[in-house]
């Protein structure tokens, strides 16, 4: 109880601190909803959004809050000099009070929250979804520099993974075809051009062995069986597991079967395990689809 008041207090505080911070300057950005207006250049910013962290921290911004765990350990950094502000699912309001966040930045799995977290400071949903994933992840940046005015900053960011991407392209092009999968554990799923891991064929023009796979946001099941049918010449594997921490078998251990081994990809050493963490988690950060890139362009280019 003593807790619960002790939050309200502050966020009865922090709303006080919203109020005023509402007559100080304002830019308008894009935002997951559309334009919105937010503080001009926030000196304190706490941040839901893995993606996000990894964005701003590329602009070399500060970030006083960010959720425990990020699972991303490239941003560690990051993390030494951050309060501990809950989980992407379940933020810690007392604490986040505690901070006076002039903005908070809230997407994915925390948008769910928007509405609450707005009541301790002004919140945005910086949300990466769909397989128009790469102009969203241009359209974050952008919006991030203009409001820390380092558009200089976001601009040679930009630059940099413009040619990223066409060298990319280079690497991969008449290379053959793709399955995108995701495992689980025993689990296996396939996700086509129309879902959350779409951009890998759509920007990349890297042909689909099997069109039409359902893109419903947790792929769509498949078996061994369905891999062996489509015999893709590329096998790019996303292992959820590996990424959220999660005990049980990798990727590897569960794609190393009679059936997955009869493949051209298998047989031709085409099999691409991408850093789970920046795709899965991550996605949509500036840093992590540049890394995702990296990947793609030693494994096809190589």
């Amino acid at each position: 109880m003593l807790k619960s008041v002790r939050w309200a207090a502050k966020a009865l505080v922090a709303g006080a601190v919203f109020v005023t911070a509402s007559h100080a300057a304002e830019l308008t950005i894009d935002t997951a909803k559309g334009p919105e207006s937010v503080p001009a250049t926030p000196a304190r910013i706490a941040v839901f959004d893995i993606a996000a962290i990894d964005t701003l921290s590329a602009l070399g911004v500060p970030i006083v809050g960010i959720p425990q765990p990020y699972y991303v350990a490239y941003l560690d950094d990051v993390a030494k000099s951050a309060t501990p502000i809950g989980t992407l699912f379940e933020p810690d309001f007392e604490a986040l009070a505690n901070l006076e966040p002039d903005l908070i930045v809230a997407g994915g799995r925390s948008s769910s929250q928007v509405d609450a977290l707005a009541r301790i400071a002004p919140t945005v949903d910086m949300t990466i979804w769909g397989d128009d994933h790469i102009s969203q992840a241009l359209s974050r940046l952008d919006a991030y520099g203009k409001l820390m005015d380092l558009e200089e900053k976001a601009a040679e960011l930009k630059a940099d993974f413009e040619q990223k991407l066409a060298t990319a392209r280079a690497a991969i092009e008449g290379k053959g075809n793709a399955l995108i999968i995701l495992t689980n554990g025993p689990k296996i799923s396939a996700y086509g051009a129309g879902s959350r891991f779409g951009w890998i064929h759509n920007e990349l023009a890297l042909p689909e062995a099997k069109e039409g796979v359902d893109a419903q946001t947790h792929g769509e099941a498949i078996s061994f069986e369905f891999i062996a049918e489509v015999n893709p010449d590329w096998l790019i594997v996303i292992d959820r597991g590996a990424a959220i921490g999660a005990e049980g078998e990798s990727a590897a251990e569960t794609l190393d079967n009679e059936l997955v081994r009869e493949t051209q990809a298998w047989k031709n050493g085409h099999v691409v395990f991408v850093d789970a963490g920046r795709i899965y988690v991550a996605g949509g950060g500036i840093q992590a689809v540049s890394g995702t890139l990296d990947e793609l362009i030693a494994a096809f280019g190589g």
